[in-house]
């Protein structure tokens, strides 16, 4: 039975905080809100946790997961960005963004890209996320909570403590936090591609 945390938005509880903290280190998978929409995460190396995303939202090994990052200096330990690239994400974060780069080793296969070698890269703008963040240490590997053969992602702590009670290990509900997810811009090539249009303005990438 998953263990139900209300989160204020603004000011968030630090021992909550510091529980769920502890909980992704003992192999937790958790459903959490964003600057767009929930998402499920865990701990970059739980392999039972990947194993349960891959699960819950029925995804095959094409799949690109999110490593979502507290700030640059996180997210530059897992990716590869030349100059160029550098100044483009840096101008667009925190925000409703994920892109996709080249790996660094610091990336487990098993989350890559099979042929490209890539993995989805974010900084968020929320309260909450970059709270949770600060608290772990590190990043969290992550899904939009997007369930199989539904149009919108799950957008209510309540509900999604409800339909996931015995597959996630706990729900942080910290209000509606909307149904449109990241927008999704491709650096693998070095040049910008839009691959998914979403909350994040996309006029910057074309």
């Amino acid at each position: 039975m998953a263990k139900y945390y209300d989160v204020h938005p603004v000011n968030p509880q630090q021992r909550t905080l510091g529980a769920v903290a502890d909980s992704l280190r003992d192999t937790a998978l958790i459903a959490y809100p964003t600057d767009s929409c929930y998402a499920l995460g865990c701990r970059v190396g739980n392999r039972d946790g990947v194993d349960r995303i891959r699960s819950v939202r029925h995804l095959d090994d094409r799949h690109h997961f999110t490593l979502v990052c507290e700030d640059f200096a996180q997210l530059g330990r897992f990716v590869q960005l030349d100059n160029d690239v550098f100044r483009a994400v840096k101008a667009a974060t925190p925000g409703s963004y994920t892109f996709i780069l080249p790996a660094t080793r610091e990336v487990p296969r098993q989350l890559q890209h099979p042929k490209k070698k890539t993995v989805g890269v974010r900084i968020p703008d929320h309260v909450v996320t970059q709270a949770l963040l600060r608290e772990f240490g590190e990043p969290l590997l992550s899904s939009t909570l997007l369930l199989p053969g539904e149009e919108e992602p799950l957008t209510q702590g309540w509900e999604i403590k409800d339909r996931l009670d015995h597959v996630v290990d706990a729900v942080l509900d910290s209000g509606d936090c909307g149904t449109e997810p990241t927008t999704v811009i491709d650096f693998s090539s070095g040049e910008a591609e839009v691959v998914r249009r979403g909350a994040g303005p996309t006029d910057r990438f074309e």
